[in-house]
């Protein structure tokens, strides 16, 4: 058996569908440093000449290490021939400089002595893939280990959260077993960034620029800068935003980066937790275990049920935005009013100011609560003119309609409905004169709205939705470590990756 050195611990999964743009590809990861990738032949129409061109890559990048992989169709690869034309393509790859070589145990198990063969000259890789769900992992374990082997691959779907949790699970039991566990779908993306630091041989990541090979890929870069995949340890804290949908929360950038800016062994990731799976997700997290998290659309309410503790204010709001786990009991707060009336403080005396809320949802409630106990007079208007009394009702505030706010006028003025959000850039709750001195716009995608144009127009005083965004998760941060967060490195992580997110939705 030839020597062993550690593989790295990020593979770039190459799927392309000929081989001068595998090379290309392959490439540009290399020139980018990566060091670790998966040339998947079945997708070529030719697996052998792909086998080939591994020696013309290596001559060019020789620190390189390449992962064949030549999935039958039968399993879910591209394939077509048969398991010793299989064998055959892995046999060239291994020839031609492959340090690793993917077989599938469906094939791995009917020809073990021929898995043999190919093991005493690159490591071999046996894999096991589940495209439906996540079924119990110690069955597949005992197949898998029939077939002597250097890693086992274990790639399921998540469908809830306690799916990811059982795949990350088996991740600990390396290194007796050597293994590579991976949760497909975008449930299952926290097992991408995770398993590694919980003992794992590597994990997959799509090339940059080019769609991956499985569902829920992420490109190296990301895992690297945005989630520092090869930073934080076994024993980092797990905090996550708990949304759906979550794919496009701007919260992992800017925690990620205030973790990063405080050094501090930590981690933070999106948990898409559909509206019916909250009871799965408190299991998932007792289990992982999460140190604490966000919470967002659509959960902020119902998720006080599974709370073991909730404040006064959240309480009275009637939701809850942040979670933290002390003495092993789950406590829940609401940083979004302090995140509105602290801004305002600054601008104004709110134990006289006059407050128009224009909303009737979460948000509205958030503000018009931190608003009225800080002492402002506090109107509401709202399209759903009972909701808007109720509310005001809560407060002791003034329910308006849109025809009697246009006879008032207000110190200050809220948006706190999605109006102006991306794509509708053009909307705003004001066709002319806005009724206020101050103006504040909940929406910060994207970061100048339609109504912040307009009231900088109308000489008002503005404040972004991003001050609120951003004043919201400094509380966070230092709810959940009990230190001072690094305000100027998450505001300036949140315009980036908001302006470079509002360049692409341009390009769209």
């Amino acid at each position: 058996m030839t020597q062993r050195r550690a593989l790295p611990r990020i593979c770039i999964a190459l799927g392309l569908p000929d081989v001068p743009r595998l090379l290309e590809q392959a490439r540009r990861e290399a020139e980018s440093g990566e060091n670790f990738l998966e040339f998947r032949l079945d997708y070529l129409p030719d697996p052998m000449k792909g086998a080939q061109a591994i020696a013309d890559f290596l001559e060019e990048h020789p620190g390189c290490t390449i992962l064949a992989t030549c999935r039958r169709h039968q399993n879910h690869g591209r394939f077509n021939g048969s398991i010793e034309e299989q064998f055959k393509v892995l046999d060239l790859a291994i020839q031609k400089g492959a340090r690793a070589i993917d077989i599938e145990i469906e094939t791995a198990e009917v020809v073990p002595d021929r898995c043999a063969e190919l093991r005493a000259r690159a490591y071999l890789i046996v894999s096991w893939h589940h495209f439906e769900t996540t079924p119990p992992i110690d069955p597949v374990l005992k197949r898998m280990r029939k077939v002597p082997a250097d890693v086992y691959k274990l790639v399921s779907t998540s469908r809830k959260p306690s799916d990811t949790g059982r795949i990350l699970a088996a991740s600990k039991l390396s290194p007796k077993i050597p293994l590579v566990t991976l949760a497909m779908g975008e449930i299952g993306f926290p097992s991408r960034v995770l398993s590694t630091a919980m003992g794992a041989v590597f994990t997959y990541a799509a090339p940059a620029h080019v769609q991956g090979t499985a569902s829920g890929q992420v490109n190296a870069r990301q895992l690297r800068s945005l989630y520092r995949i090869d930073k934080f340890t076994r024993a980092a804290k797990i905090f996550a935003v708990v949304a759906d949908p979550v794919r496009h929360s701007v919260s992992p950038v800017v925690h990620n980066r205030a973790f990063q800016s405080r050094r501090m062994d930590a981690v933070y990731v999106p948990l898409l937790v559909n509206q019916n799976q909250l009871r799965d997700f408190f299991q998932f997290a007792e289990e992982l275990p999460l140190s604490g998290f966000s919470v967002t659309i659509p959960h902020k309410r119902r998720i006080m049920r599974y709370l073991d503790y909730v404040d006064p204010l959240a309480k009275r709001i009637g939701a809850v935005n942040t979670v933290v786990r002390k003495a092993g009991k789950w406590r829940g707060s609401n940083t979004d009013a302090e995140a509105v009336s602290g801004p305002l403080a600054k601008l104004t005396n709110l134990q006289k100011a006059s407050v128009l809320i224009v909303g009737n949802g979460g948000a509205a409630r958030g503000a018009a609560c931190a608003l009225s106990d800080a002492g402002s007079k506090v109107a509401i208007t709202g399209r759903n003119p009972d909701r808007v009394r109720a509310l005001a009702r809560l407060v002791g505030g003034e329910p308006m309609s849109q025809e009697q706010v246009l006879l008032r006028h207000f110190d200050v003025v809220i948006n706190a409905t999605p109006l102006g959000m991306w794509p509708n850039v053009k909307d705003c709750p004001f066709e002319d004169k806005i009724p206020g001195e101050i103006v504040f716009d909940m929406v910060y995608n994207p970061l100048e709205t339609e109504l912040i144009k307009r009231a900088k127009a109308q000489g008002k005083q503005v404040v972004p939705g991003l001050k609120m965004f951003i004043e919201q998760a400094v509380r966070q941060f230092e709810i959940w470590t009990g230190e001072t967060a690094p305000r100027q490195a998450m505001e300036t992580a949140a315009i980036d990756a908001l302006e470079s997110r509002y360049s692409e939705q341009l390009k769209l």
